[in-house]
């Protein structure tokens, strides 16, 4: 009996997901917990697995389709079985529930997600060619609106295959002249027939060539352009969401970083995890505990604090940046804390990380003090009104005991707080900041291992 496997709801809030990659084809063999098919949420990417045994009778989208969740991604049956039964929008068509849970609208915009686009025309073929049409006038004719060719003008640009999408015309009316044309054909740097292949397959052009007469050879070309994945594009929606909707400041202090330098060691020789990392994170929760306006999200214009704190952290990805969560992380010792942090991180490197442990954080820490960077400006994870960042531990020159008394030098690390305005004002965020700064110079009689 044929099985059909749908697209899987992978969290609350994922409607649909991407299909990243096909490990089997149509008309394999597959058995029971072979991975079929990669998919690709907005945060992470999964592998969906055959339920039984059989042949792969049919998969429903080409990678690269947008698929609403509950929808059929393959079927699984013997040769020769139909699947038309199966085919997502086919029960719909026939006025029965359809296999997935999305209606026929949806179905239609993710099939043609799928369809393959067009090539992009290169730059001097940007025209098209010129059946009967006409190249767009530039100023002297009558802009955005194309000037009458002639015969022979549209015989050079077949010949030459030459087709700018835009000519000045000197003739009357701005009417373009195969002079006009053959003038700019030749200005023109153009491709050699190997550069032309590559051009076509994306490659990016130069403004002109190493060639004679700036011809562009194929050693000119740049390579093609890379598509983001729709990782990136949250990524980068999210990020220009924070800068236009929230009022952002940074606050940079310091702290005393020997203690965490000996209570790292130390754990370490026991054979311990937390690092430095975890470590400010679990003193950053504390601090939090004293000042819950930062552990809060300002929502429509109301703030909404949380007595609970739900950790996130930045966590770097191949496929870019994503933000797990620890949740109750106030109730977490430290060795618990980085335990979570640890075994989050691997999922999210991984792929393998639930969409549930990426979302419901009320307030972040992001660490790039690992890579050295000394002082950064992290930006809001919006609806929350705050954002630690941990900076690399340096040796800073501190007065100690007085003016009269000599220089010390310390290990210091720095520490990088962005709030919202909008419900933070900047006392109160460096009050948070000075809390903090204690708490990191005590945490060796702060943290119960």
């Amino acid at each position: 009996m044929a099985t059909p496997v749908e697209a899987p709801k992978l969290g609350n809030t994922v409607e649909e997901c991407l299909v990243a990659k096909w490990r089997k084809q149509k008309g394999d063999a597959v058995s029971a917990g072979d991975v079929v098919v990669e998919i690709e949420t907005d945060k992470a990417t999964f592998e969906v697995a055959a339920p039984v045994g059989g042949t792969l009778l049919e998969t429903f989208f080409a990678e690269g389709a947008l698929v609403p969740v509950f929808t059929n991604l393959f079927v699984i049956g013997e040769p020769g079985e139909s699947v038309e039964g199966f085919r997502p929008g086919a029960a719909a068509d026939q006025g029965q529930p359809a296999g997935g849970r999305q209606d026929r609208q949806t179905l239609s915009a993710a099939r043609q997600e799928s369809e393959e686009m067009p090539a992009r025309k290169p730059a001097w073929q940007a025209g098209g060619p010129l059946h009967g049409g006409g190249i767009a006038a530039e100023p002297g004719g009558q802009a955005g609106r194309p000037a009458p060719l002639s015969p022979r003008v549209r015989r050079f640009a077949e010949e030459h295959a030459f087709h700018p999408s835009t000519v000045q015309g000197s003739g009357p009316g701005g009417r373009a002249l195969e002079q006009d044309l053959r003038e700019l054909y030749h200005s023109s740097p153009r491709p050699s027939p190997a550069a032309e292949r590559r051009i076509q397959d994306g490659a990016s052009i130069p403004g002109e060539g190493s060639g004679p007469a700036g011809r562009i050879l194929s050693s000119d070309l740049g390579p093609p352009p890379t598509p983001m994945s729709r990782i990136r594009e949250k990524i980068a929606r999210r990020m220009r969401e924070s800068l236009a909707t929230t009022a952002q400041y940074t606050l940079h202090s310091s702290a005393d970083a020997s203690g965490l330098v000996a209570l790292r060691k130390r754990t370490k020789g026991q054979g311990q995890g937390a690092n430095i990392g975890d470590m400010v994170a679990f003193c950053a929760i504390r601090a939090l505990l004293e000042f819950p306006d930062l552990n809060a999200e300002l929502i429509e214009g109301r703030l909404y604090k949380h007595p609970e704190i739900h950790l996130g952290f930045a966590c770097d990805t191949p496929r870019g940046l994503v933000v797990p969560v620890v949740r109750n992380a106030h109730k977490l010792t430290l060795s618990e804390l980085a335990l979570a942090m640890q075994e989050l991180a691997a999922a999210a490197t991984g792929g393998s990380i639930s969409a549930d442990d990426l979302s419901g954080a009320t307030f972040t820490v992001s660490n790039l003090g690992g890579l050295g960077i000394e002082s950064f400006t992290p930006l809001l994870n919006p609806p929350q009104v705050a954002i630690l960042g941990v900076d690399a531990i340096q040796v800073k020159a501190v007065r100690r005991g007085g003016l009269r008394n000599g220089i010390e030098f310390i290990d210091s690390i720095g520490l990088s707080l962005t709030c919202d305005h909008q419900a933070i004002d900047g006392a109160p965020g460096a009050r948070f900041l000075k809390v903090l700064k204690e708490k990191i110079e005590n945490v060796e009689s702060l943290c119960t291992i």
